[in-house]
């Protein structure tokens, strides 16, 4: 009687890492200090220092990693430490340009400055509102006026008064004539002490009483008091523009060291040449619109009863637009710009409509945007929000290469284009912080040339880190900090320890712990809310246990449903008994929020022909790109070991069986050459035992993603079953370090009920499926006989010449009939 064959398995101790609670140095997290360090990501920490205390150009930051692994928690305490007091930016503010009002100037002031700067001018305007009416109505101001005024009215009555004397010499008189609504002095001549008009002089040649000589003359005398009336009107016009310019003149003498007195406080106060600049161009506009500062008369109603109020002129020229204050800044300013759209991100031109419907702005209606507020400081954006965006992208680009902010707005249609302004570019110096993942970052990369001069620092967070009592103190520490921040109940040393060895098993590596905190936390928050429900003052192990298992309860619906059917017999799954060609196969269903792994039933059949292995799933278009390239690694691996004295000659199909969806990843080759190996060799498979692994070309057993869940999906369909203590799972060696069962699982391999058997080689693993002994090839080139690669062999020969005979016999002629 052959002796049965004894397999190693994975020792029970290395099934699961424990972290065992009576080694961690302390009661409860209580006892521990909160760490305020970034724990597990120091490459990246590395990077992100470097790109911070960099000012050259481009060294700006994009931080790449999985959600949940503290990115943002990082770039925020990394800036926290930077010593950004004294580095306070300054004020931004806008004035208007009076000699051009579409380009408005620019002015950059002290933090805290602008609004000072603001306010002067405001108090100018309404100092100047109050003194400017005072001092017309001042007696000097008054008599200075009638003076010139007298002067004029003097002047006209003399010129006006020679020219009657004249007129009434020559017996012509003026008459005030009315046209219209205006009235004119006519010349008239005077016959018989009346003033006639020469139509009436007409009448009296026809009646005799008058030459016409006479009229004539008088015609003419006419003409030329009329064109000496027209110079003496020409020459008042003049006398009045003069007088004009008198009174402004005075006006402007009068005022004049009024303004300029109050603008010369404000030139004292801020040593600016562009400020300088500015005042001077406020002294002429104010002094050339002085009116404006006088009481407006009430203006009559357009429509009697109808009261419409008039617009207060606001000066609006002569305000300061401070579109950044620092007067509140501590230092470098830190903007997180969770809405990174163009109006947030580079401010916008407010447009209003006016009185007649149009729409128009001016330099009191532009608002800056996060760059500009983050001026002499850091801006942290989302990658993805900034790229979707209209116009964003390219505007930040364009903004990092040029160092220049462009205040304009963001009208790709040119719907609202009605006006021309054109404000003076902002010089910036920001450092843009962009959190996005790594493949936005490659394509970006790849396909954008600007892109990598402007971000030339890479910061990537892994999503694990090494697993060490240093580490494990570090994470003790991180539950504390939770804890106190959300006013969680503190856990004790079973809680914490229970915390750990579930970041390992995130992690999906013994040696490791993971770095997605975000999911640590909800377990926290899910673990403290059982605490409290039973009245515990410390969260515990069961707790953090009772959380886990409720956070996989709300999403395997589909996990179970697949359960279901596989204990219902809808899914065949056989977990006891020998098939040949047939073995199951493990995989993982990855639903996004969760994974789980269940076994799916393999088979091979094998017939003669040419055709090779044929790959069903491919041949319905289920397979994808990496399981082909599977198929094709173990058809290498049985042409090397089969194929070195005769041909490969076979029609063999190979089929995940009920599998209705697609199909990818190399980690069941290893599997589908065990089924192809049993249909050959005609030797049973054991159905208790699962199969994981990949295969290269030489034989080798591969590690492969997801043992753990893949283990507890083979464990699920036994248990339900019914566990016969010789059902197992084949897995490759590599991935014993990768084990983190559930303690369910752990208990039953404790006990003998269950094997987890790690395999090397497609040699090891047929002998564990077969209880055969898989025969290593002699120095005669042959296998050892009644050993499966003897009967694959074997198989394989009578294949090759069972194909040449009948080939033969299809070439042969046919023989001739005999007469």
């Amino acid at each position: 009687m052959a002796q049965k064959m004894i397999f190693q398995e994975v020792p029970v101790e290395k099934l699961r890492w424990r972290c065992d609670p009576e080694k961690l140095k302390f009661q409860s997290t209580e006892d521990l200090p909160i760490i305020e360090e970034i724990i597990g990501q120091e490459r990246a920490l590395e990077a992100i220092r470097l790109g911070l205390n960099i000012d050259g150009f481009g060294y700006n930051i994009f931080v790449t990693g999985l959600v949940g692994t503290g990115k943002k928690t990082a770039i925020k305490g990394l800036l926290e430490e930077i010593d950004t007091v004294g580095k306070i930016p300054n004020d931004i503010c806008y004035v208007n340009n009076f000699k051009n009002t579409d380009m408005p100037k620019m002015i950059s002031l002290p933090a805290g400055r602008g609004n000072e700067f603001r306010g002067d001018m405001e108090n100018l305007i309404e100092t100047l509102k109050k003194k400017i009416p005072l001092i017309f109505e001042d007696e000097r101001y008054i008599n200075k006026k009638k003076e010139i005024l007298e002067k004029f009215r003097e002047q006209q009555a003399t010129y006006f008064k020679e020219f009657e004397r004249k007129v009434t010499q020559e017996k012509f008189s003026l008459v005030q004539v009315q046209m219209g609504p205006y009235s004119r002095p006519g010349i008239f001549p005077v016959i018989d002490g009346n003033p006639m008009s020469f139509d009436q002089l007409e009448a009296l040649v026809q009646e005799g009483k008058l030459s016409a000589e006479e009229v004539e003359r008088l015609r003419e005398k006419q003409r030329e008091f009329a064109s000496e009336l027209e110079d003496i009107f020409k020459e008042t016009r003049k006398t009045e523009k003069e007088i004009r310019q008198s009174l402004s003149n005075l006006d402007k003498e009068v005022i004049s060291p009024v303004v300029s007195d109050s603008l010369n406080d404000i030139r004292e106060k801020y040593d600016n040449e562009k400020i300088k600049s500015y005042l001077d161009e406020v002294q002429e506009s104010i002094v050339e619109n002085l009116p404006r500062f006088m009481e407006k008369e009430e203006q009559p109603q357009i429509i009697p009863g109808l009261n419409i109020p008039q617009p207060a002129d606001q000066f609006t020229e002569y305000r300061v637009n401070v579109l950044v204050d620092n007067s509140d800044t501590k230092g470098a300013p830190i903007i997180v710009e969770t809405t990174p759209n163009y109006r947030n991100l580079f401010g916008t031109m407010e447009r209003i409509v006016d009185r007649s419907g149009i729409w128009r702005t001016d330099f009191s209606r532009i608002k800056a945007g996060s760059f500009l507020r983050a001026n002499g400081g850091y801006l942290i954006i989302d990658a993805l929000d900034a790229l979707i965006e209209p116009g964003v992208w390219q505007t930040l680009k364009r903004t990092l290469k040029n160092g220049v902010v462009e205040m304009q707005t963001y009208d790709p249609f040119y719907l609202f284009a009605t006006s021309a302004l054109k404000p003076e570019p902002i010089q910036i110096d920001v450092k843009v912080i962009m959190v996005g993942d790594t493949l936005m970052y490659h394509l970006l990369y790849n396909y954008d040339e600007d892109f990598k001069k402007i971000f030339k620092v890479k910061a990537d967070f892994d999503t694990v880190m090494d697993k060490n009592e240093e580490a494990i103190n570090q994470y003790a520490s991180l539950i504390h900090k939770i804890c106190k921040e959300e006013n969680l109940r503190p856990f004790d040393q079973s809680g914490v320890a229970a915390v750990v060895e579930y970041g390992v098993r995130l992690a999906g590596r013994q040696k490791k712990l993971t770095t997605r905190f975000h999911l640590l936390a909800d377990v926290l928050r899910e673990a403290n809310y059982w605490a409290i429900k039973e009245g515990s003052q410390y969260v515990g192990e069961a707790h953090v246990e009772k959380a886990i298992q409720g956070r996989i309860h709300r999403v395997n619906l589909v996990e179970d449903k697949i359960q279901e059917m596989i204990e219902d017999g809808m899914v065949m799954i056989d977990s006891d008994g020998a098939v040949v060609g047939q073995v199951n196969g493990l995989s993982v269903y990855n639903l996004g929020d969760y994974a789980f792994g269940r076994p799916s039933r393999i088979t091979a059949k094998v017939a003669m022909g040419k055709a090779g292995i044929i790959n069903i799933e491919r041949e319905a278009e289920l397979s994808g790109p990496t399981h082909n390239k599977g198929v094709f690694i173990l058809t290498g691996y049985l042409r090397g070991k089969y194929a070195q004295d005769k041909p490969l000659t076979m029609s063999a199909s190979i089929c995940f069986e009920q599998s209705y969806g697609g199909v990818d990843g190399d980690s069941a080759s290893s599997t589908e050459v065990y089924s192809l190996l049993s249909s050959l060799s005609g030797i049973s498979l054991r159905q208790d035992i699962a199969v994981t692994g990949s295969v290269n070309q030489k034989g080798e057993i591969q590690p492969i993603g997801g043992v753990n869940e893949k283990i507890e999906g083979f464990f699920d369909v036994c248990k339900a079953k019914g566990l016969t203590g010789n059902q197992g799972v084949m897995v490759p060696h590599q991935n014993v370090d990768d084990l983190m069962l559930k303690k369910d699982v752990v208990k039953v391999v404790e006990e003998g009920k269950f094997h987890i058997y790690p395999v090397k080689t497609i040699d090891q693993g047929i002998e564990v499926l077969t209880g055969v002994k898989a025969g290593e090839r002699g120095e005669d080139g042959s296998f050892e006989e009644g050993t499966v690669n003897f009967l694959v062999d074997k198989r394989l020969k009578e294949l090759a010449s069972g194909i040449k005979e009948f080939e033969a016999a299809e070439e042969k002629p046919p023989k001739k009939k005999k007469k």
